[in-house]
């Protein structure tokens, strides 16, 4: 007997060519961004998309050095780091006593935290720096962090929720037999086993906060600010001595390459946990 071909729908051949036409796109722009860098403005100007005849490695230099670049790389490594890691520390235990309750009060506050994943950050800004003044926590490292380990928490008990939901019970009632406490068998037992699930959530939220424009604007200023800040800062800083575009394309990758390393490196497991945890 003859086994015919399966046939493709012609709406998957479609959906298929428009996502490698939008991959395809964004390695172009993600290209041009990086060779503009090497060009000067008139070369740029008068060849928009052409390629650099010499490349020119010191618009690197004059971004990192000139723009500030070198401490606003330290303070985004610092904020994003700090607020990633607290809103694990936080989301954990909340996750997971939502996955173990199954009542109308665990599943009200499942809805809460699902609710807050639709909360613009633009109807936050003015509450939260009106908060933050009173407190002398504006332009401080401590008030940025504590507004991104705030706005992480929802997606992140949401999304950890799925996975902590995925652990057997077995698993609890042994360390429960073997005499472990909640707490022991919450960070011995089950931690270990969501593991991917827990590196996921940190991934996801250290590239939201890494490339986080519109607080580290409003309550950061000066030294202290994180690269997209200081990106801002030089494009102002050349508005009357005129633009170096070469510097300005220059900074954008500098603010670019590390996310796209993380993710080229890191995204299939990146793809894999956030169907895991929210499908579950």
């Amino acid at each position: 007997m003859q086994i015919l071909p399966r046939r493709v729908a012609p709406l998957k051949i479609v959906g298929r060519g428009l996502v490698w036409l939008l991959v395809a796109v964004t390695l172009l722009l993600l290209a041009w961004v990086f060779l503009t860098a090497l060009r000067d403005t008139r070369d740029i100007f008068r060849h928009p998309f052409g390629l650099p005849s010499s490349p020119r490695w010191h618009n690197f230099a004059k971004a990192w050095n000139e723009g500030g670049f070198s401490k606003a790389a330290l303070s985004s490594v610092y904020v994003a780091t700090v607020a990633s890691v607290l809103a694990i520390v936080l989301a954990a235990p909340c996750a997971y006593a939502l996955s173990r309750r199954r009542n109308r009060t665990s599943s009200a506050l499942t809805m809460v935290f699902a609710m807050g994943l639709g909360v613009p950050g633009q109807a936050l800004v003015v509450p939260l720096f009106v908060g933050l003044s009173k407190v002398q926590l504006t332009n401080s490292y401590t008030g940025l962090i504590l507004v991104y380990t705030g706005l992480a928490l929802p997606f992140t008990v949401f999304l950890l929720t799925g996975f902590f939901a995925g652990v057997p019970r077995v698993l609890e009632e042994a360390a429960a037999i073997d005499g472990a406490s909640g707490a022991r068998t919450f960070v011995q037992v089950v931690l270990p086993v969501v593991r991917g699930g827990l590196i996921t959530a940190f991934l996801l939220q250290f590239i939201a906060n890494w490339n986080e424009t519109l607080f580290a604007v409003v309550l950061m200023q000066g030294e202290k600010g994180t690269l997209p800040v200081a990106l801002i800062s030089f494009v102002q800083s050349q508005q009357f001595s005129g633009m170096d575009w070469g510097a300005l394309f220059a900074g954008m990758t500098i603010i670019l390459a590390p996310m796209v390393a993380l993710f080229s490196w890191l995204g299939t497991r990146i793809i894999q946990g956030m169907t895991v945890g929210i499908g579950k």
